[in-house]
């Protein structure tokens, strides 16, 4: 019998972490902009996480953040000068362009890619397509150096088929992982792939009045198409534009699953009734419910606790585990219905463990905004690339480079300093070394 398991490759918080609100509709983002950040704390906080999951059995892989500043695409829209004069003409010119430039949003590897396992491609590949990210501009420019990075770790065209981004467009805006859900019977089985949108051609704002919307139905028909799923086992549908106005600016802030397990509130979707039996159909098996209702908890609840943002793991002798941020168990009426899963017989979810990874909540992103899923078989997982999976000795040397090169804090004003951006290029330089993926960023080549 073929064996696969989820992987999650984690982001690994860049140095560069800070807070400059640059995403509208993430009200965590938006509520912290302007704050001293602490990128050290929150690369320790993300490493110790992909520890947790390690210490569960489970396979863990990592990520390595993007090079910031990124000068370069400053001399892509005309700034010229050394080092100073492009960081100060940017910031004189717009402040929120200097800390664009600077932003480690990449440590959000759910919005890396769109991934589709072997089970259910008709080539029998694992396909994996970068998200372009054009809803936001210091996003946006991502896309380059995380196909660089997964064309490193999964080239055997064998056994994937890593894709260009979809074109640079808002007809084809993609937000990667973060609106896609699997289900299946097992991982290794054949499964059921959900893509959640926001807006469509003939309603272009979504029904959201307030904020906006930021993947697109055309954007997920064609990674369905690119990554040969069968349309019989493929469902699309949007999201609440009540929930996107709550501060839902991805499906993973209010839904969530595993194998047949599907976490969701209420106020999700537009059509959450036929969206269950739209899933559980071609599955050809009942899905395990797990529904928030407003009389358990509000949507600002769900937004503030990040609860939909956990991960929900298989653990390796069966069952499952709940992976949630402290913010979850600090919400009494969240760590309430948490705790109705866990005593719950009739869900497999067995247990919850919190954790802190407050750094990257005040910016917006939760335990699962920080990984993306690679379901791989056993001979799959073989012919990645051994570097990025996380073992005792690779722990080790990412701790002792964190604490080596990262700032206690990162303020605003750090920005504009040149000797540091130096210093940040020289770090990941090393870093690429420890991982094995010389070449890596485009001052390497």
């Amino acid at each position: 019998m073929t064996h696969a398991s989820e992987v999650n490759f984690d982001g690994l918080i860049g140095p560069t972490h800070n807070y400059a609100g640059l995403s509208p509709g993430n009200i965590a983002s938006a509520s912290n902009a302007g704050g001293v950040s602490k990128p050290k704390a929150a690369a320790l906080q993300g490493l110790a996480k992909m520890n947790t999951l390690r210490s569960l059995g489970l396979t863990q892989g990592v990520l390595p953040p993007q090079h910031r500043p990124d000068l370069g695409a400053l001399r892509a829209i005309g700034f010229h000068g050394d080092d100073e004069k492009l960081l100060r003409d940017a910031h004189e010119s717009d402040p929120t362009l200097l800390a664009a430039i600077w932003s480690a949003s990449s440590m959000w590897a759910a919005n890396a890619a769109t991934v589709s396992p072997s089970a259910d491609c008709a080539d029998g590949r694992v396909h994996l397509t970068p998200a372009n990210l054009i809803s936001n501009y210091h996003r946006s420019l991502e896309h380059p150096t995380t196909t660089r990075a997964l064309r490193m770790i999964f080239s055997d065209e064998s056994k994937f088929v890593v894709h260009d981004p979809l074109p640079q467009q808002m007809r084809y805006a993609d937000e990667g992982a973060a609106n896609h859900i699997r289900f299946a019977s097992s991982h290794a089985e054949p499964g059921v792939e959900m893509f959640v949108y926001g807006f469509d051609r003939e309603d272009p704002a979504g029904g959201a009045r307030h904020f906006p919307s930021r993947q697109t139905r055309a954007a997920c028909e064609a990674i369905a198409r690119l990554h040969q799923l069968d349309p019989s086992r493929v469902v699309y549908t949007r999201q609440h534009p009540d929930a996107i106005d709550a501060g839902v600016f991805h499906n993973d802030v209010i839904a969530t699953g595993n194998e047949r397990v599907f976490m969701f509130h209420e106020q999700a979707f537009a059509t959450s009734r036929s969206l269950v039996t739209d899933i559980a159909a071609p599955l050809g098996e009942h899905l395990t419910l797990i529904e928030a209702h407003d009389s358990d908890f509000t949507l600002e609840d769900a937004v503030g606790s990040y609860l939909f943002n956990s991960q929900i793991v298989t653990l390796p002798d069966g069952g499952m585990a709940l992976i949630a941020p402290l913010e979850s168990q600090e919400n009494e009426r969240v760590d309430a219905f948490v705790q109705r899963i866990v005593a719950d017989e009739t869900n497999p979810i067995g247990a919850v463990h919190y954790l802190d990874v407050r750094e990257s909540m005040r910016n917006g992103g939760g335990p699962a905004c920080l990984r993306l899923r690679v379901v791989l078989r056993d001979d799959e997982l073989a012919a990645a690339h051994r570097g990025v999976i996380l073992d005792d000795p690779l722990s080790d040397k990412l701790e002792a480079w964190i604490n080596t090169h990262y700032p206690d804090e990162l303020s605003g004003d750090q920005l504009l300093d040149p000797q540091m951006a130096r210093a940040l290029t020289d770090a990941l330089d090393e870093l690429t070394g420890i991982l094995g993926m010389p070449g890596l960023y485009p001052f390497q080549r």
